[in-house]
């Protein structure tokens, strides 16, 4: 299939479309990078032994969306593209409100015009909000995410299955993540995110690496293994292949949408995780305990069985393999995508 991929030239995006290419599907990017460095499409071509187009722009201008369509054959859609820092969605609910909602309505109102109605769909463990009971399941309701990135998932959620309960033409696979950690094997492309990391993996990487100083640690007092935060890593090339798998069985199926979880169904704590990165890199990784963090749940983790049954999708990397990798690709690129 010609699988186009928004937002394909982020961390996600860009593993997912070395996997896509591998299993045979003819892969083109859009993406306006802003939270993305153009350098990381040289590296994909590279690692693909391909050129992967990309076209450059922001899919929340309806025109260059309608037009790209009008002139590149598209039989699927991966959707990744979005804003997606929780914390920075707190502090600007517009702006992410704006953006995720209306490039989802752009990108849909373009594909029905040009008769693509497969898509895969980029949303979130966040939708489940902190009253669901562990582990999260797909079937789990009322969706009450905490925060605006979280509500804009649990809303594409909702418009995907009204689209889908009036038009049963179209094929969509919503896969909620959890932690996605880890680097492509080759260190080639990794996660590079812009000023200070929001997600502990990076930021870890980053001490490792001596950019940052410490680490803060956000609570040693929670009723966990350690008393730290407990969440489920998933590697991110599991979480790429998981793309493939779900693209795979909406495309031979007759049911319009299905949610799937893609994590590993085991929580791992800050500490433990740190503990994982320092036996990988070798390097110790300092830190303070300071207080909790506002909307920090203790732990969270996924079922995976319907992944595991429906999609043969299984995550098999470990911590350790998602720590090694992680090094590999910040010792090899100490200042991210900057040292192109």
């Amino acid at each position: 299939m010609r699988v186009l991929v928004s937002g394909g030239a982020g961390y996600i995006g860009s593993h997912t479309v070395v996997h896509l290419t591998a299993a045979g599907h003819d892969v083109l990017v859009v993406d306006n990078f802003g939270n993305a460095k153009p350098a990381v499409m040289a590296r994909l071509d590279a690692l693909t032994n391909t050129h992967i187009p990309v076209h450059a722009f922001d899919l929340t201008d309806r025109d260059k969306t309608e037009r790209l369509f009008a002139t590149e054959q598209v039989d699927a859609v991966v959707h990744f593209a979005g804003l997606k820092a929780v914390g920075d969605s707190v502090q600007r609910p517009l702006d992410y409100y704006e953006n995720n909602l209306q490039s989802t309505f752009s990108l849909l109102r373009a594909m029905r015009r040009h008769g693509c109605s497969t898509l895969v769909f980029s949303s979130s463990a966040t939708v489940y909000g902190d009253q669901a009971p562990l582990p999260y399941r797909e079937d789990y309701e009322p969706l009450q995410a905490n925060s605006p990135y979280g509500r804009t998932k649990v809303m594409i959620e909702t418009v995907l299955r009204d689209v889908a309960h009036i038009d049963p033409s179209w094929r969509i696979a919503v896969l909620r993540y959890f932690n996605p950690v880890g680097a492509h094997p080759s260190g080639a492309i990794g996660e590079d995110p812009q000023g200070i990391p929001n997600n502990l993996m990076p930021f870890i990487a980053q001490v490792a690496v001596g950019r940052r100083d410490r680490l803060r640690i956000f609570g040693d007092d929670y009723p966990t293994t350690d008393g730290t935060c407990e969440r489920d890593y998933i590697h991110v090339e599991d979480l790429a292949y998981g793309h493939v798998a779900a693209l795979n069985r909406i495309a031979s199926t007759d049911e319009p949408i299905r949610t799937w979880n893609l994590g590993t169904g085991r929580g791992t704590s800050v500490l433990e995780l740190v503990k994982a990165f320092e036996r990988a890199s070798g390097m110790p990784i300092p830190y303070d305990i300071v207080g909790r963090r506002t909307g920090d749940l203790p732990a969270s983790w996924a079922d995976p069985t319907r992944a595991n049954e429906e999609l043969g999708w299984v995550a098999t990397r470990t911590v350790d393999d998602m720590c090694a990798d992680t090094w590999r690709w910040q010792s090899q690129n100490p200042n991210g995508y900057e040292d192109v």
